[in-house]
């Protein structure tokens, strides 16, 4: 009953500026894929920042039943709930006693 959720993986294109530098491209350039039987839980509780902006950070966290890998890196977001999530640090991929993935943990964070 824990993985009936579902979320998108956006992973940026890369674009060049006028100068030359590759930068991510969120918009056009980013692809989507839908993932479903996942579990995304609050964790970490949220911070305020309000030294010049009012800002509240909130953490989240992405779970995978056993044996579900999934193609997601540290430089990804996630679209959740109608939220757009930044994966913040590497995903964790625990092992399976014999080999292969027992499940992953990611740590997400919103930004308002």
């Amino acid at each position: 009953m824990l993985y009936l959720q579902a979320i998108v993986i956006v992973r940026p294109g890369v674009i060049e500026d006028e100068y030359g530098n590759t930068k991510a491209d969120w918009g056009s350039g980013a692809t989507r894929t839908p993932v479903g039987g996942v579990n995304v839980q609050p964790a970490g509780g949220s911070s305020e920042d309000t030294d010049d902006k009012q800002l509240t950070v909130t953490g989240w966290r992405l779970y995978t039943p056993r044996r579900m890998d999934l193609d997601l890196r540290e430089t990804d977001r996630v679209e959740f709930d109608g939220m757009t999530l930044q994966v913040t640090g590497k995903v964790a991929r625990w092992p399976a006693p014999g080999g292969g993935v027992h499940h992953i943990e990611a740590d997400l964070q919103e930004v308002d």
